[in-house]
């Protein structure tokens, strides 16, 4: 299933609001679009729906910054690849073993190459300033609880 609506940053709060309540362990949430989109304040709203009570830095010079109870209610990985430069630096990661009781919120997923997940939901933010569009790649995984009708 595919979803696209108007997005603007204001519009981030509340929308990652609704998809991080509705994140369960296992899950990927792939975050795509170009430098500035807002691809990490999406993310914070997620991580900010699950308990996060302060900022969460940019995981871009981290590449994986994790979040645990009792900062959150549910493990989260929230990871940037922008700095990787091949898939053999991925598995230095170990980006599945969060997978076991947490999820993982990726930055910059065309990174990934072949280690993308089938089954995760792919956002992508397109255009600028206020007219931005946001495209969700809905798996059958998350149709039931995709709260963005």
């Amino acid at each position: 299933m595919q979803s696209r609506r108007p997005y603007s940053l204001e519009d981030a709060d509340r929308i990652g609001a609704a998809i991080g309540a509705a994140l369960r362990p296992g899950d990927v949430v792939l975050l795509s679009g170009d430098l500035g989109a807002g691809k990490t304040t999406l993310a914070r709203a997620m991580l900010k729906a699950r308990g996060l009570a302060g900022e969460a830095p940019s995981p871009t010079f981290a590449i994986v910054q994790p979040y645990a109870p009792p900062e959150v209610d549910l493990p989260i990985a929230h990871v940037d690849l922008y700095r990787i430069e091949g898939e053999d630096e991925l598995i230095e990661l170990g980006l599945d073993d969060y997978l076991y009781d947490g999820a993982l919120l990726i930055e910059w997923p065309d990174r990934l190459g072949a280690q993308a997940w089938g089954d995760a939901l792919a956002l992508t933010i397109s255009g600028g300033g206020d007219t931005r569009v946001l495209t969700a790649e809905v798996p059958p995984a998350w149709e039931a609880r995709w709260p963005l009708r």
